[in-house]
């Protein structure tokens, strides 16, 4: 009997805001079969990438890499570039999170910001965040984790990047969202559902959500939702299987209406049932659905 064909190997170099939760990211895929570093310097990247082509055992690694090296925002893009020309598959995870809840964890951990000197946190992150534009615009993947708590960012984690599954079905993350809140960074494809009457407008419906009978009932009897939610299964049943075959583990549907509390919930909720039987794993979230509005 032949043995399996071992996976080849993939570096995935993780960088982003202080405070955004890189090193919660790298404890999570260290717990999911990953081998990580932590803040390695960038000109090393390249030898690294040698290294990990080289040996047999380490086929899946990490990077953590951010401001702490001096220079940092300088050095890093030509050094990350570089990582093309080795055999192995590497990949660009841009962490980042609100000014709001980057000062709260400040706070909460007492620490003061690495570019912040003897200024407030929010000063730090300001000129962090503006110093790392050029390399967020680099990222395969950006990942708001203003909306995660700890727990939840490891299960995100763990989803998407843990090695025991490798081969297993593609997750299809389902997210509903609003607009006014921003597009949610990690989608992979968005679905904007403001063209359907908005129930906020309704006064018997506008304290409910999507998620209620009542507001499922009036946007079904919609002209235009059966047409629209078919397009869109179609195309998805286009879509996520030639991700799969690619060897993409993780999906992100986002759906979108103004304020993420009635059209965008409806619409996710329609999706994810009709997806999961369809053979799909499917899993829902409503980002926005309790900010109002």
């Amino acid at each position: 009997m032949s043995r399996p064909r071992a996976p080849s190997p993939r570096l995935l170099v993780i960088t982003g805001l202080s405070g955004s939760g890189k090193t919660h990211v790298s404890r999570a895929l260290e717990d999911v079969g990953w081998f990580c570093v932590d803040n390695l310097p960038s000109a090393l990247m390249g030898s690294f990438a040698d290294l990990i082509g080289r040996s047999p055992e380490l086929r899946r690694t990490a990077l953590v890499v951010d401001v702490r090296e001096r220079g940092f925002s300088e050095a890093f893009p030509s050094a990350y570039r570089g990582l093309g020309s080795s055999r192995v598959a590497s990949s660009l995870l841009f962490l980042e999170s609100d000014d709001r809840t980057l000062v709260r964890r400040f706070s909460e951990t007492r620490r003061p910001h690495p570019l912040a000197g003897e200024d407030p946190a929010i000063a730090g992150i300001r000129v962090e965040r503006e110093a790392l534009r050029p390399i967020r615009k680099m990222a395969d993947l950006i990942l708001d984790t203003s909306r995660f708590t700890v727990h939840q960012l490891r299960d995100y984690v763990r989803d998407r990047y843990d090695v025991r599954t490798e081969g297993g079905r593609m997750l299809v993350s389902v997210l509903s969202f609003g607009f006014k809140y921003g597009v949610p960074a990690e989608a992979d494809r968005v679905e904007n559902v403001r063209f359907l009457p908005n129930p906020n407008f309704v006064p018997k419906l506008k304290r409910l959500t999507g998620a209620d009978a009542r507001v499922v009932r009036y946007l079904k009897d919609r002209e235009d939702f059966a047409p629209f939610l078919k397009r869109v299964l179609s195309l998805m049943n286009f879509v996520l299987p030639r991700h799969e075959k690619e060897g993409s583990r993780y999906f992100t549907l986002a759906v979108g209406c103004t304020g993420g509390r009635h059209r965008s919930v409806m619409v996710a909720n329609e999706l994810a049932e009709t997806l999961r039987k369809k053979g799909f794993e499917v899993r829902v979230e409503h980002r926005d659905v309790n900010k109002g509005g």
